[in-house]
């Protein structure tokens, strides 16, 4: 039956890489596996989820920090900064962003979760601040234009980001922002830091005992980490390739994790908790849509794009699995009115 299953859903992709099959169906399939997921996590009761984390747990501390993690950046940013550009908002926020009022415009959420993420992980002007997997730098420039006397410092693995951020600084006058390329699994801090902010590295991520011990080695003394990462409320589990309908882990999620809202509260050896909180998954949702509508209307532009970065034969197939990635991700923390998937947020301390 599976085998079935597994062969209708490689034929159905099949004639949506044609770009045939209306959003709603998708939208409604997408939908179906979601629930499928669901169903296969709660078999079992209470006694079986609690014996999965712990076994969960376990196993991630037998791993190395990242697997895959080439692949999981290929997967990603293999797209030129062009085409990102056209779909993200003025800050190039490639995360949650938070919609305080139904009229919140995209710009304006980015400028929100950063507001929130700084508030949250108490940063404060003059402090040395590092962030982990910066990205094109939307939260490393808004903290070095907010925070002038402090020295912020942000670490990335592609080149291409770095001459991004480098360029922006140059624009807006910013002198006390250091771009650092590197993979976090090998990276040694150059420095100690009062504060250490990550927002959507730690997906990425397996082994967070030995991630936490070698982050608490660069904070100062009663230093903080401040973590956004998404996950569901109670599973954890891993995105693998185990068929044709696991397209997230095959396509754009290599080696990922998905985390469940407690799951870093079993690493506390070297960090603290201090505060956690939940962020409804709805305003994940909200901001995958405004990519999806923004790529959308930027068409014209995005497909010699397509078809300069996989082929002329693929660009239409790429085009379509990147709206896919952006249904399937809005579809999930959109489920249940968004109080299955969403982000948590998480302030660590370095303990004695």
């Amino acid at each position: 039956m599976d085998r079935l299953y597994q062969a209708a859903f490689a034929a159905f992709l099949k004639v949506i890489e044609l770009d045939l099959v209306p959003d709603f169906i998708i939208r409604r399939g997408i939908r179906y596996l979601l629930a499928k997921r669901l169903q296969s996590e709660r078999v079992g009761g209470q006694e079986a989820y609690q014996q999965k984390v712990q076994a969960f747990v376990e196993e991630l501390k037998g791993m190395p920090i990242a697997i895959q993690t080439a692949a999981a950046n290929e997967q990603h940013y293999e797209v030129p900064t062009e085409y990102f550009l056209l779909c993200l908002g003025k800050h190039l926020k490639y995360s949650s962003c938070l919609y305080p009022s139904p009229s919140t415009s995209l710009d304006q959420a980015e400028e929100a979760m950063l507001e929130l993420c700084c508030q949250r992980a108490g940063l404060r002007n003059g402090q040395d601040v590092l962030e982990l997997g910066c990205g094109w730098g939307s939260m490393c420039l808004y903290i070095a234009d907010k925070y002038p006397r402090s020295r912020v410092t942000g670490v990335s693995n592609s080149r291409t980001q770095r001459q991004l951020i480098m360029q922006r600084c140059k624009e807006r006058g910013i002198t006390n922002l250091e771009i650092i390329t590197a993979d976090v699994v090998d990276f040694e801090a150059p420095a100690t830091y009062d504060a250490i902010v990550s927002i959507e590295m730690f997906e990425h991520m397996k082994n967070y005992k030995a991630l936490m011990s070698k982050i608490a080695k660069w904070l100062k003394p009663q230093g903080h980490l401040f973590v956004h990462i998404f996950n569901h409320k109670l599973f954890p589990y891993h995105f693998e390739d185990k068929g044709a309908d696991d397209f997230m882990a095959r396509y754009f999620f290599s080696g990922g994790t998905m985390a469940s809202a407690d799951l870093l509260l079993h690493f506390q050896d070297d960090l603290a908790i201090q505060q956690q909180w939940w962020v409804n998954g709805q305003h994940y949702s909200r901001t995958l849509e405004a990519w999806l509508a923004k790529m959308d209307a930027h068409r014209k532009q995005i497909m010699p794009i397509m078809e300069k970065t996989y082929g002329k034969d693929s660009g239409l197939k790429w085009w379509v699995y990147w709206r896919l990635f952006y249904l399937a991700c809005s579809e999930l923390f959109n489920y249940s009115q968004g109080e299955e998937w969403g982000v948590s947020h998480y302030l660590f301390q370095k303990r004695s």
